[in-house]
């Protein structure tokens, strides 16, 4: 299969669905809480049954004017809700309540590595529910669906940018920053696999130089990072040997096949007047004062790109600063752990070390493991004091996840403090040196390297409690007598 890749150039937009930490819908009382029984979290008002009328959630909109403000985005004074018309199985009213003209959030962007990728919109809707496909019938798949309703009303901060990537890695990172941005400000969870964050992907293709636009298919069903990257490389190819083939790219909605590996045709695509938008009725045009937005703007808490630039500055590389700013959990341990007076780069070494293959081995996040930060800090003293050796304090840091026992009392137990005292080391010393004559000539006759052999076995009298630089210094001391 061809690349085309020295030939067309990838353009790409995503509009990104953000499910918002609400304990109940944007416009009515019952919860929306992910894992319930079918059909649990369903009201009147969700059912759009007649005569009920929805009552917006303010928290919805403080979460909205906080996504803006961390966007870089103009709030609008002034905003409206509309109904969007269309009918599925699974929206029960006929209609979804939207933002069309009048969203919001105005403009913003976010910032990856090479670039700032520009911010068309950022608008409050409800969420339909969902299509539970099953029974079969041989080869034409599930015999009938099963609707559950427990999402619709769900409320969603809509996300779409500009048409600015060119690329499915530049896609995937603004997919990740945007996600690392919604999780900081603590207004999404982020969590691809159940939903409350989704994808849908704008690509089409031109020859390079090219100004104009293609024709663009967007693509459905991605919930994952690899999937996302994946799709774009399958439909980038697929437009291409299209065009190629002196064929047109039709403009449609395209669902991703993950366990294919590619897409499908779902419907043609629709334009703004085939939803017949118009104002929604019951709900009053809704006006942000600048005291609302400087309210919300004074709780904003830091932004994975200042966290970042702290770390930096405290003498953390750029990619050891990367990699705690996104594990969230780990970089908010992080941070409690700096108010202990720590060691900086001590801490993010064990953090991303030892701490981390043991999270990644046992599927848990710091935050479930029994390392509280101040057993932790702990820890780091008794190393910082030299009580302890570094290859002890590695150990020991595994025994603590495991059971949560005190640092020092576990140093004490088992008897790990460092010997810091020369006339114990000593004769240890004089004992492998007396032990290893030939070791001892080679070493004298020019081959240097044989000083960690006896560096090594030293260590292994003591079972690693020696104290390093008494030790090194007794053994050169003793050598060259």
């Amino acid at each position: 299969m061809a690349d085309y890749k020295d030939k067309y150039e990838m353009v790409i937009g995503l509009e990104v669905h953000a499910q918002l930490k609400t304990n109940t819908k944007i416009f009515a009382s019952d919860g929306c809480e992910f894992g319930h029984k079918p059909n649990s979290q369903t009201s009147a008002v969700t059912l759009g049954l007649p005569g009920v009328l929805p009552v917006l959630n303010k928290h919805c909109v403080d979460m909205a004017i906080l996504t803006g403000l961390a966007l870089n985005s103009n709030i609008a004074k002034k905003c409206k809700f509309d109904r969007k018309q269309y009918f599925y199985p699974d929206l029960p009213k006929g209609y979804q309540i939207s933002q069309y003209d009048e969203p919001i959030c105005q403009g913003g962007w976010v910032e990856i590595s090479n670039k700032k990728i520009g911010i068309t919109r950022a608008h409050l809707e409800e969420d339909a529910g969902k299509l539970v496909h099953a029974g079969s019938s041989g080869i034409y798949g599930s015999s009938y669906s099963l609707v559950d309703l427990n999402r619709a009303g769900t409320p969603l901060l809509e996300i779409v940018s500009e048409p600015d990537m060119r690329s499915s890695q530049e896609a995937r990172e603004y997919v990740e920053n945007l996600r690392n941005i919604l999780r900081y400000i603590n207004v999404c969870d982020g969590n691809l696999e159940e939903g409350s964050m989704r994808a849908d992907c704008n690509i089409s293709i031109r020859h390079f130089g090219q100004k104009e636009f293609g024709t663009r298919a967007e693509i459905k069903n991605i919930n994952s990072f690899k999937a996302l990257v994946r799709a774009i490389e399958y439909e980038f190819i697929r437009q291409a040997e299209i065009v190629e083939e002196g064929g047109e790219v039709v403009q449609e909605t395209r669902l991703w096949d993950d366990n294919l590996g590619a897409t499908s045709s779902m419907r043609g695509k629709e334009d703004a007047h085939d939803y017949r938008y118009f104002p929604e009725p019951d709900l009053m045009p809704l006006e942000v004062s600048a005291e609302w937005i400087e309210k919300i703007k004074s709780q904003m808490p830091e932004l994975p790109a200042q966290k970042l630039e702290r770390y930096k500055s405290i003498g953390l590389s750029e990619y050891d600063a990367s990699v705690l700013v996104n594990q969230m959990e780990m970089a908010l341990y992080y941070d409690e752990l700096l108010k202990s007076g720590v060691d900086p780069k001590t801490a993010s070494n064990f953090l991303m070390g030892e701490v981390a293959a043991y999270l990644k081995e046992e599927k848990i996040s710091i935050n479930d493991s029994k390392l509280t930060v101040s057993n932790f800090a702990k820890l780091l003293e008794l190393l910082k004091k030299g009580t302890i050796s570094n290859n002890i304090a590695k150990s020991l840091i595994i025994d603590i996840l495991k059971t949560g026992e005190d640092a020092d009392s576990l140093v004490e137990k088992k008897g790990l403090s460092v010997i810091s005292d020369e006339s114990s080391i000593l004769p240890i010393v004089q004992k492998i040196i007396q032990s290893n004559p030939e070791q001892v000539a080679a070493y004298k006759g020019g081959k240097d390297k044989l000083f960690g052999f006896f560096v090594g076995q030293a260590m292994k009298e003591t079972k690693g409690r020696a104290n390093p630089q008494m030790l090194n210094k007794l053994i050169k001391q003793e050598l060259d007598k």
